[in-house]
Order: C-alpha cells, then structure tokens, then sequence
C-alpha cells in the first residue's frame, strides 16, 4: 500500500486481491469501508496533533449515509482520498472518496464517496476529549455548509441513542417450511467475534474499520439467504457509534432484513458487546446501521429482489420505517440527478 500525504488530506492506494472478495470476483463492501475508515483515521490523528498538549488518536463516532456507485474488483487498485473539510471544538468531519483502477486498460471510476466524524481522544486517558484545530475555509460559506452538516449530524446522533433498541432476540423457528424461505427469520444472520489485538487501536479500542467489516458481512449473509444469488452492497446509512468495544470484548453482530423493494433490501444491523472477563457486566449496544443491498446475476445486472413475507406488528411496523427510508432516498437521488442536469 502507498501513501500520499498532504496536510490535511491524505491518499492511500492498494491492489484489490481474491481475500478482499467475495466468490464472484465482487470486493466485498466491508473491505472498501474499512480502507475509508483507515484514511479518515489517519488523516484525522495527524490534524489533531499539530498543536501542544497530549498526544492524541481520531475515534470514529459516525459516517454518514455511504453509497457504493460502482462494484471493484479483484486486480484493480483502489485509490482512497481523505480531506478534512469541517472542524468544531471538538470534532472534524473527514470527507473520503474511492477510485477503481483497472491498471490494464487504465479506466477509473468513482467507486464511493463518504463523510465521517471522528473525536480526539488523549492517549493518556481515553475518555478525556481533546480540542481540534480549527482548518482554514475557502470562502465563509464553505464553513457555514460544514457548519450545518456539523448541526445535523450531532442531532440525528443523539435522536439515534435515544431509539436503541433492547438485544436482537434469535428467531423463533427459522427453518420452519410452513413460514417460507423469504421471513425475517429465514434470513437473520449473527456473527460472533472475539476482540483481539490486531483489531484495535493503540487505545486497545476496536478500530471502526474493523467493526464496519463485519457488519457488513453479515449484511451480506442476510441478503444472500434472503435473495440465493449473487449480492453486492448499495449503500450504507449513517452508522452510529454509540460506545466504545474494548480489547477482550465478544461482539455479537446481528442483522436482520426491515424491507425489501423490487430492487433492493435494507438490513438492519446491530453490534452488542460484552465482556470475556468480567461476567458481571451487562451486554450493551455499541454500534447500528442500515445497510442496503442489492442482487445480481452472472453479468453484474441487477436482478428482483423476492418480496419480504411480514409476520406480526413489529415487522410491519419496521417495513414501514424501512420504506418511508427507501422513498427519501429515492427521492434524494432523483433531485441530485435533475440537479447535475
């Protein structure tokens, strides 16, 4: 992997290679998110310490909604651009865009793009929140749109806490042929997962990266089972970290279809924590998100997507939730289109 570092801005580029992929030759969503995370991490903790006090590392507390414009494959190199484009007191929005080359025939393509928010945390104590300084802005309204962007996603975060779900409850009878193949419990995927060293931070804290990854594998599992063919990741909502996963820690990453269109199907992931050690501490909810997927055939064309069989309120209740979703984003991309136009 090389780096091309900037003050504030920084590019990583790295040859895709068949572990980063799934059975088709697709890289697997996880992979892209986690080398976006690595470049808003790195970026983010070298801003951070170019003042005075303690040294300090950049934890990864939300990303905004993600979309994957175009599948990379096995033998391109991805080209992974981080810039910081917003900074408060205490935070700094880094904005992330990835690029596809196929070194054969030298065509590139803008493979995603997306927006994260990191806080600095001291190293001699984790929980002391460090002062950011402040970026210079192109023009006051570069700074008022960070501004606002800044605003929003502080109140969604903490509208977001406030919904944290009780634990995911395993589904009653998955495999029961009476129910279908195509339930909300026919697909309900969970991965358990013990928190090593090569996860961590030098906070021995997960690295968001690497939490993004599983969840998207599991994603991935949940819209495999639900579909049976080949599925690739579409986009990925904002992603909320609600609290830290330590060293030592289980993780149980959960995900669950909320809704299916035609075309796609949004999976509602939950990452739980809970201690190895001290058996006396309660699971608690770290991480969500809503991922959304979509299936495809031999040629990488889209394919239907089998309708979602609902069974009692609470998954009518979130199938709706998930539509409502489906239909604003919708919308959103049609404005951005007739806006390009």
């Amino acid at each position: 992997m090389s780096v091309v570092q900037a003050a504030s801005s920084l590019q990583l580029c790295r040859i895709m290679r068949p572990d980063d992929a799934n059975i088709v030759g697709n890289v697997h969503g996880g992979t892209i998110l986690k080398m976006i995370e690595e470049a808003g991490c790195i970026v983010g903790t070298r801003h951070c310490n170019t003042q005075d006090g303690d040294r300090c590392m950049a934890a990864l507390v939300r990303v905004e909604k993600t979309e994957f414009l175009f599948p990379v494959f096995i033998g391109e190199v991805a080209h992974v651009t981080a810039e910081i484009t917003y900074t408060s007191t205490h935070s700094l929005e880094v904005q992330v865009q990835v690029m596809s080359e196929n070194i054969l025939t030298g065509v590139k393509k803008l493979a995603n793009k997306a927006a994260l928010w990191y806080v600095p945390c001291s190293l001699k104590n984790v929980d002391k929140i460090m002062d950011v300084p402040p970026i210079k802005y192109a023009s006051v309204e570069q700074e008022e749109l960070g501004r606002k962007r800044y605003g929003a996603q502080k109140m969604e975060r903490q509208e977001t806490k406030a919904r944290i779900e009780d634990m995911v409850p395993p589904p009653s009878n998955p495999e029961d042929p009476t129910k279908g193949q195509h339930t909300v419990g026919f697909s309900q995927s969970s991965l358990i997962h013990l928190v090593g060293p090569s996860d961590c931070t030098i906070h021995n804290y997960v690295h968001g990266g690497v939490t993004m990854k599983l969840m998207d594998e599991v994603a991935g599992i949940v819209a495999a089972r639900h579909c049976s063919t080949n599925i690739v990741t579409a986009s990925v909502d904002a992603i909320n970290f609600h609290r830290k996963i330590i060293k030592g820690c289980v993780v149980t990453v959960t995900g669950r279809l909320t809704f299916a269109s035609n075309k796609s199907m949004e999976i509602e992931v939950f990452v739980d924590a809970s201690s190895l050690m001290e058996a006396g501490k309660e699971k608690y909810r770290a991480v969500s998100a809503f991922f959304t997927y979509i299936s495809l055939d031999k040629a990488n064309k889209a394919l239907p997507v089998p309708p979602l069989k609902i069974d009692g309120e609470e998954e009518k209740r979130r199938f709706e939730e998930g539509n409502a979703r489906y239909l604003q984003s919708k919308a959103k991309r049609l404005a951005e289109k007739e806006r390009q136009e």
